[in-house]
Order: C-alpha cells, then structure tokens, then sequence
C-alpha cells in the first residue's frame, strides 16, 4: 500500500510541476461528486494527454445527495457537490437566478486564479465536463456565444473565450450563465432545481445552437444514453460537432482502448477549434 501512495504522490507532483506551461481545460464534476473525485475518474485520461494538457477542476457551489455509484466507491470523499440546488429542505432559500450564476462564475474564476498562483502560465483553450458537469460546459460555452453573436456583446468578462468542450454523457437542457439578460429560448435559469427541469421547453432555435466544437462521448449501455443524443440534436450544430461511442455505462473511460480512443479524439478537437497547437 505504501509503494502505491508513494507512486501516486510522484505521479501529482510531476503532473503539477511539469505541466505548468501547457494549454489549460477547465474540468467540471458530474452532480453529486466533487473535483477530488473526479479527479480520480479522469486519471486515465490525463496521463495520455499529460504532454498536451493542463487540467484544472473546479468546484460546484451546492451540496448535493452522492451521486450514481458514488457512495459505494468514494464514500470518505465527501462533501458532494452539484452545479444546480439539489433541494431546498435543507433550509437554504431559493437562490434568484443572478445570485446562482454569481456563485458558479466565482468558483470558476477561483479554480483559474489558484492555478495561476501555483504558476501555471498555459493559455485557457478548452472544457471537460461529465454528466451535470458536461451540462454546465456546455452552458458556459453557449452562454458566451449567445451574447457575443446574438446580443452583440462580451460576456463574463472575468473568463475568456473558450475554443472547445468535451461532453461526457451529458444532457439538456442547458443553464443560462448571465446574470445580465433574459434566459434563451431552449434554456434554463441557474435557480432551476435540478430535480424540478421542466420537460416542456420550448427547443433552442436552429440558428441559435451551439457552434463552438464540441466532442460528445456516449456510453452505449448508459442508461441516460437517448438523453445524451438528445443534448447532442438538439443543442449543437451539426457541423461543430464530433462524436465518441462507446462500450461504457456512465462513467468517464478507463479502459487503455477507450482512453487512447478519447485522448486522440480531444486532440482531433484542439486542432480543429484553432486554439491550440498539440501533437
């Protein structure tokens, strides 16, 4: 067991100091997890791209109920955490759409200055979600292209403009991310429960859709997999977008077949978004 932690700590330290450089991915955590966690879920696949990449997790700003298989694999991981309020029996009042979106952009932009103050200096280029997480990618992306094309104005001017996503096992629909505007056709408000979505909205407008390249990985034997399509027809434009499927439930990869199949298709990505030079 000691050999084991030892190899691990080795393995951090090198990640951390040897990446420093790198293009930075912003990471969001699945619902009901944490970026410890997830973390641990993308291991894999941060060591194929340890030469290409740089990836900085961010912290939801709710708790949550553990997410699917989450209490019987990491139960001392606590606390959970979530992107969207889980209930509010806890007490907690109601968040006003603003104050929730507030609370995301904060932890955002406090995961980009921690690794700025740890002497990261890599240009910010792309976003890796799973699950909840993919959804709040895809919101951070959508939500900078609506006001930049649609609204004719920059948005979130703490964050730049992200080249990239990529989607693991997420679905619609997506979260309006300023506090600014009135919510999109097709979206919801960053107040919305995340187990009260309404399933009666109205689709997002074909011209309106998302068109920043986006890479979706769909697990074949997920049982969220139509709704995973669904974000993928319905949210994206047919051309920006590319597609991963594969033999998995809802998890990130961890088979080598499937991690070098994933790692290949992010470089694929990089180098069509124009953000980045990878090998």
């Amino acid at each position: 067991m000691a050999k084991v932690i030892a190899t691990t700590a080795s393995y951090d330290h090198a990640y951390n100091t040897q990446t420093l450089h790198l293009p930075r991915v912003l990471a969001f955590h699945g619902g009901g997890t944490n970026p410890q966690i997830f973390k641990l879920q993308c291991r894999a696949l941060t060591k194929a791209l340890q030469t290409s990449f740089r990836f900085v997790y961010v912290r939801a700003p709710y708790t949550s109920q553990p997410g699917p298989d989450v209490q019987t694999h990491f139960a001392d991981k606590a606390p959970f955490l979530a992107w969207l309020r889980w209930s509010y029996k806890d007490g907690a009042k109601m968040p006003m759409p603003g104050e929730a979106v507030d609370s995301i952009n904060r932890n955002i932009k406090a995961a980009m200055d921690l690794d700025d103050a740890r002497g990261a200096t890599g240009d910010w280029v792309g976003l890796l979600g799973f699950s909840q997480g993919a959804k709040l990618a895809a919101s951070l992306l959508y939500t900078q292209q609506y006001c930049l094309r649609v609204l004719g104005r920059e948005t979130l001017p703490h964050l730049p403009c992200f080249g990239f996503a990529v989607l693991i096992a997420g679905r619609s629909p997506l979260i309006w991310l300023d506090a600014e505007s009135k919510v999109p056709r097709g979206l919801i408000d960053a107040g919305t429960l995340s187990r009260a979505v309404p399933t009666d909205l109205e689709p997002v407008p074909r011209d309106e859709r998302l068109v920043v390249p986006t890479l979706h990985v769909h697990g074949l034997e997920d049982p969220g997999l139509e709704l995973h399509r669904e974000m993928l027809g319905g949210c994206c434009g047919e051309a920006s977008v590319e597609v991963m499927e594969w033999e998995g439930a809802h998890q990130v990869p961890i088979k080598s077949v499937d991690v070098a199949a994933l790692a290949q298709a992010i470089l694929s990505l990089a180098r069509r978004s124009g953000r980045v030079e990878v090998l």
